[in-house]
């Protein structure tokens, strides 16, 4: 019995992350804007998009989702907090080009439809239209495996699997 009650260590959990976007796929500290590259808000990679779709890249529940619509905070099943975060220098947009699909709260799956852009208008008018994908929770981060794939397709192509510790 005290085995059983003292003995037993937390399981750890691996997680999958899936392309939220399809498009060419960058090295993190390749992002034009050093709160990326340097890591700051945590590690990740990147989607040079060729669409104008985000898609859930775990199953998981939205925990933010700002009001211009340029970036969208998910929590995977497994506790990992993933920020997308759409084009550079987009918040200043104010929401124009973005469509948004789900609301705070909401259960998502890997590849249900977040938000909707238009891909043209944000290369026209924002810094750059790569697109970070980062994990933002790092202390709960064990170990980061990327996947080496150079052309992702949205919700089918693996980027990253992580063990959370």
């Amino acid at each position: 019995m005290f085995k059983k009650l003292f003995g037993k260590k937390e399981k750890k959990k691996e997680e999958t992350l899936f392309a939220p976007l399809s498009g060419k796929v960058v090295d993190i500290e390749q992002v034009p804007d050093p709160t990326f590259s340097q890591k700051l808000m945590g590690e990740g990679i990147a989607i040079e998009p060729v669409d104008g779709t985000v898609v859930s890249p775990v199953n998981g529940e939205v925990i933010q989702f700002f009001h211009t619509k340029h970036a969208i905070g998910i929590r995977s099943e497994t506790g990992l907090e993933i920020l997308i975060h759409v084009g550079l220098e987009t918040v200043m947009l104010n929401g124009e080009g973005f469509t948004g699909h789900v609301q705070v709260g909401d259960k998502v799956k890997a590849g249900d439809r977040l938000i909707t852009f238009d891909l043209e208008f944000i290369k026209e008018k924002a810094a750059s239209s790569i697109t970070p994908i980062v994990i933002t929770n790092m202390d709960a981060v064990q170990s980061i495996e990327k996947h080496s794939i150079t052309d992702a397709k949205a919700g089918i192509d693996s980027l990253l699997h992580i063990t959370t510790k």
